[in-house]
């Protein structure tokens, strides 16, 4: 039995791990394209689920659960991952990244608010407002002409295309998969996700590897450092009864990631930028802070 004390720390390291996907990504395409990174993450973490599902004897979902799974792992996973790594081969940084993407919460809000009858208060139309003020002043004022934040339409579009990805998954998520085992509902998210890497890998790559040390450390730190910790960590908030809180630290990821892009890249950050970060981060957690109310009709 976990205590309480080492229970509440379980969170953040949750984020953490979350953050460093944005540096494995980093660390990782300079060897490799970014589907092709990207498929052969998910086929390694597909044979690492399998034993995770012998050893735990989980139940297979039925056909309407599997298709389900692997509706959100198409968006989760392949558009989110995808939109992430082609934004980072393409010349964004990885503290940007994480910062656009890091405004879930703010689009899952307003997908709410305008079709699913969800009320905003106050408080989080000014964490909305202060979200977008946040990333427009990283986007326009966070740059300091050779470093950090340079950016062109094609990675802007492809951290936007991973924002909507992993928003309307999450919805689907909750939607459609919440009777579906973790580790089975997980795999078969992770295989709709390599069919598409594959395909994508195929039409629009080389498929070429530069197996250096760096790669294939990188490599080894997204399947088993994301893929797989990050999930076990989830199905430990959720036995301790954190799961409806985890929600709350997401707003941490992106200055956590700017931070490691800043150590480890030199993704310098003027004072904007940095303030912006900030605005962003506040304003997710104010949104995140009080759940909207459905309308009374």
């Amino acid at each position: 039995m976990i205590s309480p004390n080492l229970l509440r720390w379980i969170p953040f390291l949750f984020v953490l791990l979350w953050a460093t996907g944005f540096i494995g990504a980093k660390y990782a395409l300079p060897y490799a394209e970014p589907f092709t990174v990207l498929a052969l993450r998910m086929y390694l973490t597909l044979g690492v689920f399998l034993i995770l599902i012998n050893i735990y004897r989980q139940k297979w979902p039925s056909l309407q659960g599997a298709l389900y799974s692997m509706l959100v792992g198409s968006l989760v996973h392949a558009a989110y991952l995808g939109g992430v790594f082609a934004a980072i081969k393409a010349g964004m940084s990885a503290g940007l990244a994480s910062l656009l993407v890091g405004l879930q919460p703010i689009l899952t809000a307003l997908i709410a608010w305008l079709w699913m009858d969800n009320r905003i208060n106050g408080r989080q139309m000014t964490g909305l407002l202060l979200g977008i003020l946040g990333v427009a002043a990283v986007l326009l004022l966070g740059k300091d002409g050779s470093q950090a934040l340079q950016f062109n339409l094609t990675a802007l579009l492809f951290a936007l295309l991973a924002l909507f990805g992993i928003t309307i998954g999450t919805l689907l998520q909750k939607r459609f998969c919440a009777d579906v085992g973790l580790l089975t509902g997980t795999f078969y998210q992770y295989l709709a996700s390599a069919i598409i890497m594959s395909l994508l890998a195929l039409l629009f790559e080389t498929r070429e590897i530069d197996w250096q040390p760096q790669f294939i450390a990188a490599l080894l730190w997204l399947v088993f450092g994301l893929s797989l910790s990050a999930i076990l960590l989830l199905m430990l908030m959720i036995r301790g009864g954190e799961a409806t809180k985890v929600a709350s630290y997401f707003y941490l990821t992106p200055p956590v990631t700017a931070v490691m892009a800043w150590l480890l890249f030199d993704e310098r950050l003027t004072t904007w930028g940095m303030a912006g970060i900030s605005l962003t981060a506040y304003g997710v957690y104010l949104v995140i802070r009080n759940p909207a109310k459905p309308m009374n009709r």
